[in-house]
């Protein structure tokens, strides 16, 4: 198994902990259970005295201040919960960091690039068949290149080309959402069931071509007002979500396929929602096989501004009172071949997979298939009771 190194160096962002950095934390105990956490010089702190839940803090006036203000009992170091993080070497009687979301929705942004969205039009039309959508890259490059990269969805330009793609039977589900006015958003998960740094990613034992999807995930309050920003995998069935787009739901909500972290980091003086329009991502996976996949994705290039996609998800017909985590979509659609050629990039069970970008940070985990991981038990229910017993409502 490869080692998987969870150390500050490499998981926290370039400035360390200069900005404000919050997540939840396992913390044993007489009673344990999970708390919302400060990551801060001197260590990690305990906020729940104060702010027993992460939707709480994150819907306040000014959510930093408001952590800043909440940070209670130190946890222990930053090296420490790091590295307790690792699923496979962890001590159960330390703290380890979860994912840093509790009762938000887990909603994704799909197509919101150029070159994922052409990737999706393969598969629909490739029914499936890595092979097949070999053939049809090859074709839609040649005919049509990356052309649409400069569209603005729902403009004129954007009607002219989906007439034409109509006329040249390209024209796909996909590129409605891509391209037409409406942003396609769903839901990735049940709140609650979100995996974080350090732990197993799942996917489907019938599943035969898979890929992660690296991506900007907002944190969106109540009102609607983005607050931070974090790194998510919205790891993907490409088979099952070709076969029919009716499919999707299988193809993105399978145990431990939304994995989200290491932390939030708030908007301050530091960090902006400018720097997020301009956050690079890098994406790695390095198999037990010695494969190795290294990619790039800039949010620079994406086809709708992250502001407009909060404002498509929550606004006057729809509410999320308990704020939501919003994935923007990726355009990291890998397809390189893996295993034999022309069948493209899947994962492999023991995968480790990193996300990073500078600013916040990295997230890392491995693959496992999704029934050989632990059942998820501790939903909202039973995050309620747990508060009750330890005296934080």
């Amino acid at each position: 198994m490869l080692p998987m190194r969870l150390e500050t160096q490499t998981v926290l962002p370039e400035d360390g902990v200069g900005g404000c950095l919050v997540g939840r934390a396992w913390v044993p105990g007489e009673v344990p259970g999970p708390s919302p956490v400060l990551l801060a010089e001197g260590g990690v702190y305990d906020l729940s005295a104060k702010q027993p839940i992460l939707a709480r803090l994150l819907a306040a006036e000014a959510p930093a201040r408001a952590a800043r203000d909440a940070a209670g009992a130190r946890l222990g170091s930053i090296e420490e919960i790091l590295a307790n993080s690792a699923h496979e070497r962890r001590d159960p009687a330390r703290p380890w960091l979860l994912a840093p979301v509790d009762l938000q929705a887990l909603k994704a942004c799909g197509v919101t690039f150029v070159r994922s969205m052409l990737e999706r039009v393969i598969e629909e039309q490739a029914k499936g068949s890595p092979a097949r959508a070999a053939e049809i890259r090859r074709a839609i490059a040649a005919e049509i290149g990356d052309s649409l990269a400069d569209i603005v969805p729902g403009s004129e330009a954007a009607a002219r080309v989906k007439a034409l793609l109509q006329e040249r039977g390209l024209w796909s589900q996909y590129l409605e959402v891509g391209i037409g006015p409406d942003a396609e958003i769903f839901t990735k998960a049940q709140p609650m069931a979100a995996v974080g740094l350090g732990a197993e990613i799942g996917i489907h034992p019938k599943s035969s071509w898979n890929n992660p999807e690296p991506e900007v995930v907002l944190a969106v309050d109540p009102r609607g007002r983005i607050v931070g920003a974090t790194l998510g995998n919205d790891v993907n069935l490409r088979d099952f979500e070709g076969r029919s787009a009716l499919l999707l739901s299988k193809a993105k909500d399978n145990r431990a396929s939304c994995a989200v972290g290491p932390f939030i980091r708030l908007f301050d003086d530091s960090f902006t929602l400018d720097d997020v329009r301009g956050l690079d991502l890098r994406l790695n996976v390095t198999g037990e096989d010695g494969f190795v996949l290294d990619g790039a994705s800039s949010m620079a290039e994406i086809s709708r501004d992250v502001a407009d996609l909060a404002a498509q998800a929550l606004g006057p017909n729809n509410q999320y009172p308990d704020g939501l985590l919003l994935f923007t979509g990726t355009m990291f659609a890998p397809t390189e071949d893996r295993d034999a050629p022309d069948q493209g990039f899947t994962l492999h069970l023991g995968d480790l997979v990193t996300i990073s970008t500078p600013k916040l940070g990295a997230l890392v985990n491995r693959v496992n298939h999704s029934d050989a991981i632990a059942p998820w038990r501790f939903g909202i229910g039973a995050l309620i009771e747990n508060l009750v017993a330890r005296g934080l409502l």
